[in-house]
């Protein structure tokens, strides 16, 4: 076996939240080359359908299964459905969420309440339903923040409040279920990559909030990001469990 055999996950069973666009596209195609059959889910089904036909033609299975994973019941679903097609589930990838700016002196508790059900509370309801199922040498997932870690000079408490969460999230799951079930649960902490989250924010605030605060002086490409779930997700990272790895171009050296 070399190196580079570590990095394949052939035979394998990934299920992917928030597939239907960006990251979760990426995560998936990625997922797919190296070999893993992928289920897929989101709440958009015309966009899933797409990630579907991605993932198919690098040669690999998929199944697309609407979900909002807000709801415990839909990520049981999910995961039924994945076990009930293929028969297992070997990685899990947390991805779906939500950016929000708001000032916090505006913002509702219904505002607060719904990012962090999306982006914590739902990788909470589908690790328990993956791990219910998940063989030792299985592996989660959870897409964080880099703004978990660091301010990102916006007004964005609980869109960092749910990413810092699920950065302790992970750490006790690892805790819990590496040296008793084999699981091995990590988070990526992405920079600015080019997204329907980014899409949202002025030009101007890329250019002179955080492009001058990066050593790699420009976005992220899905692709850098993808390559390292590769890792955590295969036998490649199999000796790293609890950990949020940064993929920021360098955001956080100054911070």
């Amino acid at each position: 076996m070399t190196v580079l055999d570590l990095f394949r996950i052939d035979g394998r069973v990934a299920v992917v939240t928030g597939a239907s666009s960006g990251l979760g596209v990426a995560f998936a195609k990625a997922l797919a080359e190296a070999g893993a059959d992928v289920a897929l889910g989101a709440r958009r089904e015309d966009r899933l359908a797409d990630t579907r036909k991605l993932v198919e033609a690098t040669g690999r299975r998929a199944l697309a299964v609407r979900t909002d994973v807000t709801k415990p019941e839909d990520c049981q679903a999910l995961v039924d459905a994945a076990m009930a097609e293929f028969g297992r589930v070997d990685i899990l990838v947390n991805n779906a969420g939500v950016g929000t700016v708001v000032p916090a002196t505006r913002e509702t508790p219904e505002q607060f309440r719904s990012v962090i059900e999306l982006n914590l509370n739902a990788c909470y309801w589908m690790a328990q339903a993956c791990a219910k199922v998940m063989q030792p040498g299985s592996s989660i997932i959870n897409i964080a923040s880099v703004l978990g870690l660091t301010s990102g000079a916006l007004p964005q408490a609980a869109y960092s409040a749910s990413k810092a969460g699920l950065i302790g999230l992970t750490r006790d799951l690892a805790q819990q279920w590496t040296g008793r079930k084999g699981i091995r649960v990590n988070a990526i902490a992405p920079g600015f990559f080019a997204s329907e989250m980014t899409d949202q924010f002025e030009d101007d605030y890329i250019a002179q909030k955080i492009l001058p605060r990066l050593y790699v002086q420009r976005l992220g490409n899905s692709e850098e990001l993808a390559a390292a779930l590769l890792f955590l997700a295969s036998d490649a990272g199999g000796y790293v469990t609890g950990q949020t790895i940064p993929v920021e171009g360098g955001m956080l050296i100054g911070s």
